[in-house]
């Protein structure tokens, strides 16, 4: 499974879908425009600094709020590479795994990290590196078969490629 490396944007706790993709949005199903308007509303400059490959890094319940799968799939089309958080709302982590979006808990990366660190990511090992710091952090590693979901680009693909 691949890593990922980029540039951290740190959110608090409960950033619910609402925040992540305004309901005003939800007519649409369509990734670049829901990557145009990602994060929006709690911050409105996400949209256009987001770089392929960037993370967000975010504190407890990250994405809590109505079940929709708009949330994960805009963070992903908006260039994001993986959500580090302490803890994630069930539903949201079944949504992005389901659309391919790798998301990790660790509590100790989710409060140590600082927005503008550079972090790397080991999806095998959980491993969760900022490179700003030199400090590393034990994640919650994938299970292969979500690896495989994840290397897929969601579960959809992955039951097709069988």
């Amino acid at each position: 499974m691949k890593a990922a490396r980029g540039t951290v944007f740190k959110y608090g706790d409960n950033v619910d879908t609402d925040v992540i993709i305004p309901a005003r949005y939800l007519n649409t199903t369509d990734g670049s425009e829901l990557a145009r308007h990602c994060m929006e509303d709690i911050d409105k400059d996400f949209a256009s600094k987001v770089k392929a490959g960037d993370i967000i890094v975010a504190d407890k319940n990250f994405g809590c709020g109505s079940s929709r799968e708009h949330a994960p799939l805009a963070i992903k089309c908006a260039g994001v590479s993986c959500v580090v958080a302490k803890s994630f709302a069930r539903i949201f982590y079944r949504n992005s795994i389901n659309i391919g979006l790798p998301i990790i808990e660790c509590e100790e990366a989710a409060e140590a990290i600082k927005a503008g660190d550079v972090v790397n990511i080991d999806f095998d090992s959980g491993i969760i590196t900022d490179e700003t710091t030199g400090k590393s952090y034990k994640g919650q590693a994938f299970p292969p078969f979500m690896q495989k979901i994840i290397d897929s680009e969601g579960l959809i693909n992955y039951i097709n490629q069988k």
